[in-house]
């Protein structure tokens, strides 16, 4: 692997651009910098062959006080240029985050089945994090370093052309050495940063799961994994951190020769009177200062293994595309849809068949029955429905018009599901129930709870919608949480709505006040009514059963129940909740 600084500079330029005012300014600021430390040493040689040389006291004072001076500015402009450089690179890397979490939330579904949400806070999080320090310190310092060398340099040619040349060749001998081993831990870096990615995925798993691991007695296993990926981590560690050892020890080396160098030209140069004691000192202070930018640039090109196996990982991420996008496509303009399976089949892995063949046609207004078995593919139709997925073959249409063809901000909008699991966030009632659209007005979501027969529950809260609400739905009984969910249904008003065994868990009085929301949800909107219980059935128009991905019955409600040779009169004789389950 050969990463150039482009690869780097690449991936924040876009939030770096909107800040060519204080790049501007750091740039004088760090040229500023840069210059007054290698100007000051001429003033304290200055000082020093005066001194030898018997000048005044006077003069001498005003010596003193210019380096003196010198030293409180360069202080003053080393902390703007800190200053400055932090804060451009923490506002590039927090637009960075927003970016990447922006563009994992519209990946495929695919992807997040594949990876974890810890893996994901590591890489946007973790990594983004590193990148800033690359750009807040490690290329300021780059930077800076760089540009003393250079000027160094520039005033050792000035006092002699002989020493400047010597060190000119050192420095670039010393800087190819550098820009050999700078990569030699990279892939061990970036095999690190994986492996912690998948030891933060296991860790939020398991807290995930901590009640089940727990009641089944397998804490053991719990801990015995955490060990297993601790050292995958430290086996990584290990062998980032002795690459790294060669990389300082090369620097020693190279460091050592230098000083040798310095003492050997120094020594010849006044011996042969060609400079004075004060110009020795000149050398010696420029050769100190020559081992500082190269000592920098070591232990930031150690850092550069970490940054690198980051920037790599970041790159890739970034570089992944949606299969699923439709940004331009058609808008749905009419309410309720109508919804076209045209011998649609799909699979999530390629291989087995989840919906084989399947056709309806639902139209609009009329609620369909969706019956079978677990793993039959009925959550599959609402994920398809919601273009989450491409079919493999066939086609899905809405109102006559191909999913494919239709904007995906406008399908989602027009489109709704509830389910039996409630996702609540750590956030106001309102934010809960509007999804952090500020557009509905207050209002309108209080008229919409009394009208859902939550009222009195809002009336109960200490402050109203500004009521902060706990992680997941702690802080509801899971029919307030699902009472709510229905709310946001009513606040979204789409044209199809997908009840996906929305009232399986619930006890007999919440699911009477959610029997009458379904009532008032089902009025002039087509409906996919997925279930185990009779009762929400007896709503549908039409029953579609599946077994295996496939349709293994579908018709008309009535005339299936009254067909003694149905599948549907059989589940009605038996007991739908037995059968299915």
């Amino acid at each position: 692997m050969n990463l150039s600084f482009k690869s780097y500079y690449n991936l924040l330029a876009e939030h770096i651009r909107p800040q060519k005012g204080r790049f501007t300014l750091l740039a004088v600021l760090l040229f500023g910098s840069i210059g007054l430390r290698i100007f000051a040493p001429q003033i304290m040689r200055k000082f020093i062959d005066s001194a030898l040389a018997g000048e005044a006291l006077q003069t001498l004072t005003w010596t003193a006080i210019a380096f003196i001076s010198i030293a409180l500015i360069q202080q003053v402009v080393a902390i703007g240029v800190t200053y400055i450089g932090e804060n451009v690179a923490w506002t590039a890397t927090n637009a960075l985050r927003a970016e990447l979490a922006d563009h994992a939330l519209h990946l495929d579904m695919k992807f997040h089945n594949d990876h974890t949400p810890g893996e994901l806070i590591e890489r946007i999080d973790g990594d983004i994090t590193e990148l800033a320090t690359f750009f807040s310190q490690f290329a300021l310092n780059l930077i800076a370093n760089g540009l003393l060398l250079i000027g160094i340099l520039i005033a050792l040619f000035i006092e002699d052309w002989r020493a400047g040349l010597a060190f000119t060749i050192y420095s670039i001998l010393t800087i190819t050495i550098l820009s050999r081993v700078k990569d030699i831990a990279v892939p061990h870096q970036k095999a690190r940063r994986e492996a912690e990615a998948h030891l933060y995925g296991f860790i939020e798993e398991q807290l995930a799961g901590t009640e089940d691991i727990r009641s089944s007695g397998a804490v053991g296993f719990t801990i015995r994994e955490l060990f297993r990926h601790q050292g995958i981590v430290l086996t990584h560690n290990r062998l980032a951190h002795f690459k790294r050892w060669i990389i300082e020890n090369a620097m020693g080396f190279a460091l050592t020769i230098g000083g040798l160098l310095a003492i050997t030209s120094g020594y010849w140069l006044f011996t042969a009177g060609l400079v004075t004691i004060g110009t020795v000192y000149l050398f010696v202070h420029y050769i100190n200062l020559l081992e500082e930018p190269f000592w920098a640039m070591t232990h930031e090109i150690e850092s550069f293994q970490t940054i690198g196996a980051c920037v790599e990982r970041l790159t890739e991420f970034k570089a992944l595309k949606r299969e699923v996008k439709n940004e331009t496509g058609k808008l749905i303009e009419s309410h309720p849809l109508k919804l076209t399976f045209n011998d649609v089949t799909f699979s999530y892995n390629g291989a087995d068949a989840v919906l084989n063949r399947l056709s309806l046609n639902l139209k609009a207004g009329s609620v369909l029955g969706l019956l079978g078995r677990t793993g039959s593919g009925k959550t599959t139709i609402g994920r398809l429905i919601f273009h989450l997925y491409d079919v493999n073959e066939g086609s899905i249409k809405i109102n006559d018009t191909n999913l494919c063809e239709i904007q995906l901000d406008s399908l989602r909008s027009n489109i709704a599901i509830v389910t039996q699991d409630v996702q609540l966030f750590r956030a106001s009632i309102r934010e809960n129930l509007t999804f952090f659209d500020r557009s509905i007005s207050d209002e309108k979501i209080v008229n919409t709870l009394e009208e859902l027969e939550l009222g009195d529950w809002y009336r109960s809260l200490p402050n109203g919608l500004d009521t902060e609400l706990e992680t997941g739905s702690r802080s509801l009984s899971a029919g307030e949480a699902q009472l709510l969910a229905f709310t946001r249904v009513f606040l979204k008003n789409p044209g199809l709505v997908i009840l996906d065994e929305a009232s399986s868990r619930l006890d007999p009085a919440t699911e009477q006040k959610l029997e009458h929301a379904i009532d008032k949800l089902l009025k002039n909107r087509t409906a996919i009514i997925i279930a185990h219980k009779l009762d929400t059935i007896q709503r549908a128009e039409d029953i579609l059963i599946l077994d295996k991905g496939s349709v293994l019955e579908y018709g008309n409600r009535k005339e299936l129940a009254e067909d003694s040779n149905s599948r549907f009169h059989q589940l009605l004789q038996t007991g739908l909740e037995e059968v299915l389950a």
